[in-house]
């Protein structure tokens, strides 16, 4: 018998004499007869245990269908309960109606100016709040000095409801966009700070002093070394920050405002409708849901960026 895949002229056969031609000398593996000869698929079809591309958009069409299960059911019980007069349409619109509204404002070219000038204001107020937040956590988490001063005079002022802020702003900065911009800034800066702050007082001090060792210091160290390892902590702190941003410019449009999403609120409570109301709560419940879905795909990005 000859041993496969030996040099000679006599014919290559398996461990029962049996001839091998053509591509069946390879099928011949080193585990049993008849098996392949590559090593980890022992005879099995490559094509059955490769892993398919798809699987991915599968898992991620999956959780999109997944998520918008319990929205649906719920404007399904929202529809059934209006349309049978469970409650009044006086005391809830049905969607119908809700769709109806939006349509006509945005024949009025209302609908997008209220949205515009909305998101305008979130965004900005983010922004500031963010980075200033950002810099305060980390001259707090950073300094022991800073921490003892600072710390609980912030710790003060977050405690501070927002609407407490409004005629304060409104006082000083009079009734226009200042005051609006800056009402959202407080109420992103305080997530962010807290989150950052408490996240670089448990950075690894090994891993610190790794840093310092390739010669670091001061800011290079905290964008090199402390804030990728305190990322994940940083991305929940701006998600929160977020939240607080849509609840901040609706207690400021609620009160001082002639555009936007908050002014749209207390105009329709003002004359009744109960539509317009349900249609400015769901435009923003949709943007909050986007802005921190954008939020999240950045996180995706700036972990495998860094991590």
């Amino acid at each position: 018998m000859t041993i496969p895949g030996a040099t000679g002229t006599g014919p290559v056969v398996d461990r029962d004499g049996r001839p091998l031609t053509g591509l069946n000398q390879f099928d011949a593996g080193p585990g049993r007869p008849g098996g392949t000869g590559r090593p980890g698929t022992d005879g099995a079809d490559p094509d059955t245990t490769a892993p398919t591309r798809g699987s991915g958009l599968d898992r991620r069409g999956v959780r999109i269908v997944g998520g918008a299960l319990v929205p649906l059911l719920l404007v399904a019980v929202w529809h059934w309960v209006t349309a049978t007069g469970i409650v009044p349409s006086y005391r809830l619109a049905g969607p119908t109606a809700v769709v109806q509204a939006a349509v006509d404002l945005a024949q009025r070219g209302e609908l997008y100016q209220h949205v515009a000038i909305s998101v305008q204001r979130v965004l900005l107020g983010f922004a500031i709040g963010a980075v200033l937040g950002l810099l305060a956590g980390a001259v707090v988490g950073l300094s022991r000095v800073a921490d003892m001063l600072m710390a609980p005079t912030l710790g003060a002022i977050r405690a501070v409801p927002s609407l407490a802020w409004v005629p304060l702003l409104i006082l000083w900065m009079q009734i226009g966009e200042d005051s609006k911009v800056t009402l959202i800034a407080i109420g992103s800066f305080f997530p962010v700070y807290t989150t950052v702050a408490a996240s670089l007082r448990h950075v690894d001090r090994h891993l610190v002093e790794v840093g310092r060792a390739y010669g670091l210091r001061g800011p290079r160290l905290f964008t090199t070394v402390q804030l990728p390892a305190v990322l994940p902590s940083v991305i929940s702190g701006l998600r929160l920050a977020m939240a607080q941003a849509w609840l901040f410019l609706v207690a400021a449009e609620l009160i001082a405002s002639s555009m936007g999403l908050g002014f749209v609120l207390t105009d329709s409570q003002n004359n009744g409708r109960i539509d317009r109301m349900l249609l400015a709560i769901v435009l923003l419940a949709l943007l909050g849901k986007i802005t921190d879905s954008l939020i999240g795909l950045a996180e995706k990005r700036l972990l495998r960026r860094w991590s």
